[in-house]
């Protein structure tokens, strides 16, 4: 079977869809329907899969010049919808901020997209955005991680978030994760904008374990060659180590060149 997997905000889930177009592409602008209903998502990669679940969708096409011109207005009136529900939140009193607005692409249904430190009651609120748009609310409440994907914006290192730009799933990330990676345990320098550890400790430590495997300990006497000294500070990334000598001078080596030893002898 032909399986397209399509994405409907940018590095955010990818979802499977069946599809009949032989000449479909990756990037290709397909209207699809997922959980929030029928909206307008970008092809990320195609595959063919001999058993698949049969609870798949089909895509329903290529996105039309029509379509897009649809979905460009609903993005458009998303804007004014994003207006007039802060403004409500703030006439109803609500412990909520809202992040985001979305439309289906036939406009049935508007989903609101909120953060909240708690549970929040917004039965009325939902009742007067029904009465002032004429359709379908979805009040839909998401974690800090989730708003920091959306919003976007620039982590520490200077680079654009990785959750806005490629990381499509969230995993647990620990402070013994910065600990392996010699970071100095700050809390505000190893979080990101969200406020939670940054994702980067964990889906660098795979590289920071592999390198640990190899490399000698810290502290421990090392020779490399004609060098002799002692191990104070590893560089997984370049894969080399700074060994420090009986003079202090500082040389800097490849791992592999370097060996443990018992005592550095006479």
């Amino acid at each position: 079977m032909n399986i397209a997997l399509v994405e409907f905000s940018r590095a955010g889930q990818l979802y499977p869809f069946f599809y009949k177009h032989e000449e479909l592409s990756v990037g290709d602008r397909v209207v699809a329907e997922y959980e929030r209903g029928v909206n307008i998502g970008t092809v990320m990669k195609l595959k063919k899969l001999e058993s698949v679940s049969d609870d798949l969708h089909f895509i329903l096409r290529k996105a039309t010049p029509e379509d897009l011109e649809i979905y460009e207005e609903n993005n458009r009136l998303s804007k004014e919808a994003f207006r007039v529900c802060r403004e409500e939140i703030v006439a109803f009193g609500l412990n909520m901020k809202l992040v985001k607005v979305e439309y289906m692409l036939d406009r049935s249904k508007i989903v609101f997209y909120f953060v909240a430190p708690g549970r929040v009651d917004f039965r009325n609120l939902v009742k007067k955005l029904a009465s002032s748009f004429k359709t379908r609310i979805e009040m839909r409440q998401i974690g800090v991680r989730d708003e920091a994907r959306i919003t976007g914006g620039l982590g520490l290192c200077g680079d654009e978030l990785c959750c806005s730009r490629f990381l499509r799933t969230f995993n647990p990330v620990s402070v013994k994760m910065a600990k392996d990676q010699n970071l100095n345990i700050n809390v505000k320098k190893i979080s990101g904008a969200c406020g939670r550890l940054m994702c980067c400790l964990w889906y660098e430590h795979g590289l920071y374990e592999d390198f640990m495997n190899i490399a000698p300990p810290m502290d421990s006497i090392v020779q490399a060659g004609d060098v002799i000294g002692k191990i104070v500070y590893i560089n997984p990334i370049k894969k080399t180590v700074i060994i420090k000598n009986k003079e202090n001078l500082m040389i800097e080596v490849d791992v592999a060149d370097a060996e443990e030893i018992i005592d550095e002898g006479e």
